[in-house]
């Protein structure tokens, strides 16, 4: 009788393993299909800190805009970021969004380009608040 009740149980056994083995390779698939889109934030100071080791990673950095530091280049924009402890300089290349400007907190995505930070993605932290634009009726005769 017990003999039975172990080779019912080894079946059962295989099929748990079997299953979780399954289980962590889908899960080592998946980890690996999303590692290289994974982008880290970084502040200023973190990101100085860590300069060497993300070499030309790309990560996002996250900060305010030093105000008066704003300057239109030929292909974008130069600035810098602060965390309020430390200072990027920051190269954006294409157009910055309508809402950027001194102080403005920002979220800029690239790599370091030698002691710049190379940016092609700039995004703006703005309130919760929606309050639509002021329309003007005028009514038409007719």
């Amino acid at each position: 009788m017990i003999d039975n009740e172990v080779k019912a149980r080894r079946p059962r056994l295989r099929y748990w393993v079997a299953f979780v083995v399954c289980v962590a390779a889908i899960g080592l698939l998946i980890f690996q299909a999303l590692s290289p889109n994974l982008v880290y934030f970084r502040t200023p100071s973190q990101a100085i800190e860590r300069r060497e080791a993300e070499g030309t990673r790309r990560f996002r950095l996250a900060g305010n805009v030093v105000p008066g530091s704003v300057r239109e280049v030929s292909n974008g924009v130069r600035f810098e970021v602060t965390d309020g402890e430390a200072t990027v300089a920051v190269t954006h290349r294409g157009d910055p969004p309508q809402l950027f400007k001194d102080g403005v907190p920002v979220v800029c995505e690239g790599r370091w380009d030698g002691k710049r930070f190379a940016s092609d993605r700039i995004m703006i932290k703005h309130g919760a608040e929606y309050s639509p634009p002021k329309v003007t009726t005028t009514t038409r005769p007719g």
